[in-house]
C-alpha cells in the first residue's frame, strides 16, 4: 500500500509501470538502458478514491489523463529505474494529495460604501489632473 494521507492510500496493484529509454544527457547509458519510468494509474477504476476526489484529480491532471480515465506520469530525471519509479510514485502521491483538499467556497462580497467613494474620488482627481494640462505653447525651431 502507498500512503497518501491518513484517510487515503493506494494499492500498489493499481499502478502499472513500463520502462523506456530516456532522452537528454547521459551518454552511452541513455542509449543502452531503459531507465525512464512511465506510470499508469486508472483513476476511474480506483476503489480508494471518492467520486469528488476523482473529479478533482481529473481536473488537476489535465493533459496527463486520457479519455479512458488513465493517468500517465513519465519520470526520467534520474539515471536509474528505481529512482525514476520512486519519482513517478511521489509525483502521483502529490497530485492525489492536492485533489484530496476540498477547495473553499467563495463568499460573495460587495464593495463597501467607503471603498466606492474612494474609487470615485480617485477617478475625479485623475480627471482633474488631466483637465488642468494645457495644450501648451510649443514653438518649433527650424
Amino acid at each position: 500500500m502507498i500512503f497518501v494521507s491518513p484517510h487515503c492510500s493506494i494499492n500498489e496493484d493499481e499502478l502499472s509501470f513500463s520502462f523506456v529509454r530516456s532522452g537528454g544527457p547521459g551518454g552511452q547509458n541513455v542509449n543502452k538502458v531503459s531507465t525512464a519510468a512511465q506510470l499508469r494509474f486508472d483513476v476511474s477504476a480506483s476503489p480508494n478514491l471518492s467520486a469528488e476526489v476523482k473529479k478533482r484529480l481529473v481536473k488537476l491532471a489535465g493533459s496527463r489523463i486520457n479519455n479512458d480515465g488513465i493517468l500517465h506520469i513519465s519520470a526520467s530525471r534520474f539515471r536509474t529505474q528505481e529512482r525514476n519509479k520512486a519519482d513517478a510514485v511521489d509525483r502521483l502521491v502529490m497530485l492525489i494529495r492536492k485533489a484530496l483538499v476540498e477547495p473553499k467556497k467563495r463568499k460573495k462580497t460587495r464593495p463597501t460604501f467607503a471603498s466606492k467613494g474612494k474609487r470615485v474620488e480617485k477617478k475625479r482627481r485623475h480627471g482633474e489632473k488631466k483637465r488642468n494640462r494645457g495644450a501648451g505653447n510649443w514653438e518649433m525651431e527650424i
